[in-house]
């Protein structure tokens, strides 16, 4: 659905970049299997064969020791039959990390692009942006393989739901609705793993993927993270490790498992991984009938990681089993293939004398790890003689790469006020500008977690420098932590001098991280008396920029007249100077908008462990996310300013639809039909045999009624029947980037498929379709849909 013209170049260059023409001759490249003459006679070395039957060959050979020593990610060589060791941990989460053994810097690519936090890119809701970066990614990763720097199974992307505001991976996320989540995991796995479009390289919202097998090539692996209920790191007593997520059967069907169901089923990723807490008393890597769901009815081809040590997890701090050699039973037995870490090599073996498991169980594992490998060709022969092998350092940071890098970070910027229109500013009425902040010169900042090393990271201070040739900068703090104003007097003799002045405030990793959750949505330490003091001793209203991954408590800044306007940058990506510096001077109009809820501190006292997402009146609690809260927030999901406005109108909805078109499996509609409690009618919606036929595009025209033209978000959300209760108050089915042009009109459809988005999951977990009116809202605009037998 996105037409905006600069991106087509992006889009063509990714369907033909395998086509280019590298020598690679001149770095190293990994060891690899089936090298011949020694080591190719093999019938795993025969691409001709069916992966099956390659897997099985394979297996066949290896003793039980060899077999045991493939169960952690650190694969050990086996010599005589000439495979070397494969390191399984690579990570790719917004550009190539070095967070996993399997990559590293040091070496003929001494840099990779890094792209923008995931949670920025989500704020731009595109699709196609989406699958562009992950393509990108994909390049530079095949590329690192090539020359011996990276694996060629990656841990990513991070499908979690951003339920709790103070979690510090919420910035690892697309945010915390799971219709956004599973849009993201699909256009991310499809594009790292190398799929093409159809048509050439373009595709709608209604774009249906071509079958692939479990015999399709991968250009490189995939991983849907962490499988299921996974948020929380360190709160209180509660760590990641120890965590018993108590879910209902309606929120794990309705918002926690979603995303992961796309991402297997759309996205047809190749990778699972479980993650370390417990789901209803029993830890994730040892949940079989989750593990098992995920193969059998969603049609998962692909092996199962436990997280980093989540096996040992199962007795050592879950303690769900007696000894070590229960948990390593449990967890094959379960459906993990494969450990991040030593346990199942230290305790299968034993575990198998005790008659816990069987080898059997092991040949099931290395089934599915060996297929995924012969998918990214690794006993194929020499990969630089493969279809990727051309890919090398040139293909690494390219200008194309760092353009889309830049492309990402404008269209997730986030304008969150603009009293007065005080930005855009001009540079030609603008003397000087004063900048403060310790992360204003900071270009470590930019990426956020699961960062590597970027090409050619800008500041926020260098970024403003290609504008303003009077600039300058004070820290006003020693730390983002700012527990003591060292610097304050500077801070405020630069703002009383400057025409312009702007406080860099927020988040960095010191606040969030991984096994790091925070306990207030307050600006920390004394960055709120900064802001205040600097805004006091300004000649004009000030601009705020807010950094870091998870919600913010800013409501004094928001209602002080002081403060003109403000701009969530997240963590940008190292492309993140330039993109501010060019939305601050209007070089593009901004149209990022909020992937998650910014919550007022008073959400706190809610406690991180209550994983329900509908409120309790009785108890005060309010639930979570923008479909369940009841309570006040700071900035609304969705929310995000431009420089102009917008108006709308739905040229062709349909006022009626029919559920005899649909034709229910069992006799009449009247037949399937249900009522809630209170006398409320509905139909389940796997009674439907025919969903298709309810499916209809919402026309819409959008009209740009400013004098600039714009990159716009249109969000269409419902709401069902108002006594259906313990439906979502309201929830996002659809969403579209378009360009605008200034005092024009566009059109633009977005599907609408009724048995998915404007159904709900009821207590037993059946997502169901009530009957009655469903209410479409666009930006205000309300038009009602009549669902009747």
């Amino acid at each position: 659905m996105y037409t905006q013209r600069r991106f087509f170049f992006i889009l063509e260059f990714m369907t033909v970049l395998l086509s280019i023409s590298q020598s690679t001759a001149a770095h190293p490249h990994p060891e690899f299997p089936c090298n011949p003459p020694h080591h190719s006679s093999y019938a795993f070395c025969n691409a001709s064969l069916p992966i099956s039957t390659r897997a099985q060959s394979l297996i066949s050979l290896l003793t039980l020791d060899e077999k045991i020593q493939q169960l952690s990610n650190n694969v050990t060589p086996i010599w005589r039959l000439g495979i070397p060791a494969y390191e399984w941990w690579s990570e790719s989460l917004h550009g190539i990390a070095d967070n996993g053994p399997g990559v590293s810097f040091n070496g003929s690519i001494p840099s990779a692009t890094s792209f923008p936090q995931v949670l920025v890119t989500a704020a731009s809701f595109n699709r196609s942006l989406w699958f562009a970066i992950a393509s990108a990614i994909a390049v530079e990763a095949r590329a690192m393989y090539n020359v011996g720097q990276a694996g060629l199974t990656f841990w990513a992307p991070n499908i979690n739901i951003f339920r709790d505001p103070r979690w510090g991976r919420g910035q690892e996320t697309p945010g915390e609705d799971p219709m956004v989540t599973a849009a993201y995991a699909i256009e991310y796995v499809r594009g790292f793993q190398g799929e093409n479009w159809n048509s050439g390289g373009s595709r709608g919202e209604d774009y249906v993927p071509e079958e692939k097998g479990s015999d399709s090539n991968l250009m490189l692996s995939a991983c849907c993270k962490h499988f299921t209920a996974y948020d929380l790191e360190k709160w209180g007593e509660f760590s990641r490790y120890n965590f018993n997520a108590v879910v209902t059967q309606q929120d794990l069907e309705e918002t926690y498992q979603p995303p992961f169901r796309s991402c297997i089923q759309e996205g047809r990723a190749s990778c699972l991984m479980c993650s370390y807490n417990s789901v209803n008393g029993v830890p994730s890597c040892a949940r079989k009938d989750l593990l098992q769901k995920a193969r059998d009815d969603w049609g998962f081809k692909g092996y199962i990681t436990a997280d980093c040590d989540a096996v040992a997890t199962v007795y050592e701090y879950h303690g769900y089993v007696k000894t070590p050699e229960d948990a390593a039973a449990d967890v094959l037995k379960a459906g993990t293939d494969i450990d991040c870490g030593t346990y199942l090599l230290r305790h299968t073996q034993l575990a198998i004398e005790q008659g816990k498991i069987r080898e059997e169980d092991i040949d099931k594992a290395l089934l599915n790890l060996f297929s995924v490998q012969l998918r990214l060709g690794l006993y194929d022969g020499d990969p630089i003689k493969g279809q990727f092998g051309k890919l090398g350092p040139l293909d690494v940071c390219t200008e194309q790469h760092k353009n889309l890098a830049l492309e990402a970070a404008r269209q997730g910027i986030v304008l969150l006020k603009n009293d007065y229109r005080f930005l855009p500013l001009n540079k030609s009425t603008v003397g000087s500008v004063a900048i403060i902040g310790p992360a204003a010169q900071n270009t470590s900042i930019l990426g956020g977690g699961y960062t590597g090393t970027p090409c050619d990271p800008k500041s926020y201070f260098e970024g403003l420098k290609e504008y303003i040739e009077k600039i300058s900068y004070a820290p006003g703090c020693l730390d983002i932590e700012c527990t003591v104003h060292n610097g304050l007097t500077e801070a405020l003799r630069i703002a009383k001098e400057a025409d312009v002045v702007m406080v860099v405030a927020g988040l960095d990793l010191s606040q969030e991280n991984e096994e790091l959750d925070r306990y207030s949505l307050l600006l920390p330490g004394k960055q709120m008396d900064l802001i205040s003091a600097v805004a006091d001793s300004s000649k004009r209203p000030i601009l705020l920029v807010l950094t870091g991954g998870g919600p913010l408590d800013v409501s004094f800044a928001k209602d002080d007249p002081r403060i003109a306007a403000i701009i969530w940058v997240g963590y940008p990506g190292e492309t993140g100077g330039q993109a501010l510096a060019e939305l601050i001077f209007g070089e593009f109009n901004p149209g990022g908008r909020l992937p998650m809820t910014w919550y007022p501190e008073s959400f706190v006292h809610v406690p991180m462990t209550d994983m329900r997402m509908r409120p309790d009146p009785s108890s005060g609690y309010p639930g979570r996310t923008y479909r369940f809260y009841t309570g006040h927030n700071v900035y609304k999901f969705g929310y995000g300013l431009s420089y102009t406005n917008y108006t709308y109108s739905f040229l062709s909805v349909p006022d009626k639809l029919s559920l005899l078109g649909s034709s229910p499996k069992r006799h009449s509609s009247v037949r399937t039909l249900s009522q809630t409690s209170n006398g409320h009618e509905y139909v389940s919606v796997d009674v439907m045999e025919s969903c298709d036929a309810l499916r209809f595009h919402a026309e819409i025209l959008v009209t740009n009624n400013g004098d600039m033209d714009g990159s716009h978000v249109v969000m269409l959300f419902s709401r069902m029947p108002a006594t259906f209760k313990g439906a979502p108050q309201n929830q996002l089915i659809g969403f579209t980037r378009l360009h605008t042009l200034s005092h024009s009109a566009t059109a633009t459809s977005i599907l609408v498929d009724p048995c998915k988005h404007l159904s709900s999951v009821n207590k037993h977990g059946t997502r169901i379709l009530p009957l009655g009116n469903h209410i479409l809202m666009l930006e205000g605009l309300e038009h009602s849909i009549s669902i009747q037998t």
